[in-house]
């Protein structure tokens, strides 16, 4: 584990490998798990913001649900998550011409419709946040629907934290992931990380 300010980094964002490869997955993370996405409080107000300008993308099962609970709920751990539709489906999600399950929110905002990309949980993927009293730690989650973004990750020897790098200085700023950069090549000099 790295301390860097008042994070906590695993240091498998070091040694772990990773580049999302949708043509592979076809954007599985957003339909399948137990639950929606993490959301933050303030998100949950953006996204209400942001309906009229989403809502033609999504689909008729995902409006009944927005309309019957909202953008967001509580799950069974009491986190704060985006509705889903049936067992995992995210209602922001949109399948394109080419079969890729896509976020509608990060749509509007490539068409410029929005400066809110989408969640920050589904930016920083395959990290997610733990938050307790004093730090936040910093974790990569592994899951079997990503399995071809690790071999691509590995064959292009990218390591998690340099291919999540726009939503971690997103999240905690261009001073944090210069600091995380020095911390990385100080570890794998020393030999006491890997490089993937």
């Amino acid at each position: 584990m790295i301390q860097i300010g008042e994070t906590i980094v695993s240091f498998d964002m070091l040694e772990k490998a990773f580049i999302c490869d949708l043509s592979a997955c076809k954007g599985q993370c957003c339909v399948e798990g137990d639950s929606g996405a993490p959301l933050e409080e303030e998100e949950v107000e953006i996204i209400k913001e942001l309906l009229p300008i989403i809502w033609d993308d999504l689909s008729e099962k995902s409006k009944a649900v927005i309309e019957a609970q909202g953008v967001a709920y509580r799950d069974i751990e009491g986190d704060l998550v985006t509705s889903i539709v049936g067992n995992g489906e995210c209602v922001f999600s949109y399948v394109d011409e080419d079969g890729n399950c896509k976020c509608a929110i990060e749509k509007a905002c490539r068409a410029g419709k929005t400066d809110f990309y989408k969640p920050i949980s589904c930016h920083l993927y395959p990290v997610r946040l733990g938050k307790y009293a004093s730090y936040t730690a910093v974790n990569f989650h592994k899951w079997k629907v990503c399995k071809a973004a690790f071999e691509l990750g590995k064959t292009n020897g990218t390591p998690v934290y340099q291919f999540l790098k726009t939503p971690l200085i997103r999240k905690f700023g261009e001073d944090w992931y210069t600091e995380l950069e020095i911390a990385a090549e100080e570890l794998y000099k020393s030999g006491m990380v890997k490089r993937p």
